[in-house]
């Protein structure tokens, strides 16, 4: 039997703080910025951290569930909907995802994943109670018509060749789920409703919210290796499990160069049995400094700005000049927040987020935050 479990950010922070803590967690971002976090005696003035720079707010999307799905919406408003495990039972073999494009045309696609190492899913028809409906292709026409039909369904067959049921999922709250993208979308009252239907034409609904631009740094150049003294503020500064200092390669800091002379240092901190949070420095010849951020990472609740505690990535990956964090909610991977950051030069960027606020054996997130980065 497999029990429900339901996880925001805020929550995935608090439980995962509570059983490994990387840094001091403010509960009223205002209470925060009006008391700096102490910086520990001896702290040497190479690693006080320097004034901010302003830059545009990110406001990622919400997500919501109705029933056995999950809905969110990004800053652009492609919206997608996501197929959960029932409430206190098995996981099916299949997952299922709707994504639907913003603007007047609100084109559809439909995809479908195994759980696990399963194979491929090659869907022929879906069966909305008993009654097939034809998928020859999982976009456009033939997705709409699908996801209509889903509408005022209770169960939904994955049906492949040979009319072989692949996997059987529950339709309860898809019909709200679809409703309020309808709302987030603009389209309640309009023909290209799903659910909120209207004779009001298709332009009058809302265009596409363009993705905010990210002038990022190429990275390039030698990362600079932090010496001794260093590493020890920064422990301190970080407020990092003592007795994680000498543990072996796992708990060795990495660095990289961000181009610019800057070099990224992530300094593991703290394990708990399924993350792996590392506090975010960044070196540029002998002084060092907390990473800035536009937006909360890894286990943080609020930018990491000059004042605030120094922010961490979660099972953090530095590839391609990207600095991918992955906080999860389990072991199994099927709740938590994965991001992206890229260096603009002053600070670490959000350019993509997806979040998965159920832990209901889908680990295929749903985007909630997308920039356009640039290099220079």
């Amino acid at each position: 039997m497999i029990m429900r479990v339901t996880i925001s950010a805020a929550l995935l922070a608090a439980t995962a703080l509570a059983a490994c803590s990387t840094e001091p967690t403010a509960t009223d971002p205002a209470a925060n910025a009006a008391s700096p976090a102490p910086v520990p005696t001896g702290t040497p003035a190479s690693v006080r951290p320097t004034p901010s720079v302003a830059t545009t707010a990110v406001k990622p999307g919400t997500l919501k569930t109705f029933g056995d799905w999950a809905v969110g919406c990004d800053n652009t408003r492609l919206c997608t909907l996501v197929s959960l495990g029932p409430d206190g039972g098995e996981f099916p073999p299949v997952t299922m995802a709707v994504m639907r494009q913003p603007g007047p045309d609100g084109a559809m696609e439909i995809a479908f994943a195994p759980l696990g190492d399963g194979p491929a899913v090659k869907p022929v028809a879906l069966a909305i109670d008993g009654r097939q409906v034809a998928l020859p292709t999982l976009t456009g026409a033939d997705a709409a018509r699908a996801v209509t039909a889903m509408a005022s369904g209770k169960e939904l067959a994955v049906i492949e060749a040979g009319d072989h049921p692949r996997a059987r999922l529950s339709l309860k709250g898809a019909s709200a789920a679809l409703r309020w993208i309808d709302d987030q979308q603009g389209r309640v009252g309009t023909t290209t409703a799903l659910v909120a239907k209207g004779n009001k034409p298709a332009s009058t609904v809302p265009a596409r919210q363009p993705a905010p631009v990210i002038e990022a740094v190429m990275a390039g150049g030698t990362a600079a290796n932090p010496g001794k003294q260093q590493l020890a503020a920064m422990r301190r500064r970080a407020q990092c499990e003592p007795s994680r200092i000498d543990s072996g390669d796992l708990f060795r800091p990495e660095t990289h160069a961000l181009g610019g002379g800057a070099t990224l240092v992530l300094l593991p901190c703290s394990l708990g049995a399924y993350n792996l949070s590392a506090a975010m420095f960044v070196l540029r010849g002998d002084k060092v400094e907390p990473a800035l951020t536009d937006a909360p990472s890894g286990f943080s609740e609020t930018p990491a700005g000059p004042d605030s505690a120094v922010s961490s990535v979660v099972n953090g990956e530095w590839k391609d000049g990207e600095l991918r964090s992955f906080a999860k909610g389990r072991g199994l991977g099927d709740c938590g927040v994965a991001q992206t950051f890229v260096w603009d030069g002053t600070r670490l960027r959000l350019s993509e987020q997806s979040e998965m606020g159920e832990c209901r054996g889908n680990p295929n997130y749903i985007p909630t935050w997308r920039a356009q980065v640039v290099r220079r």
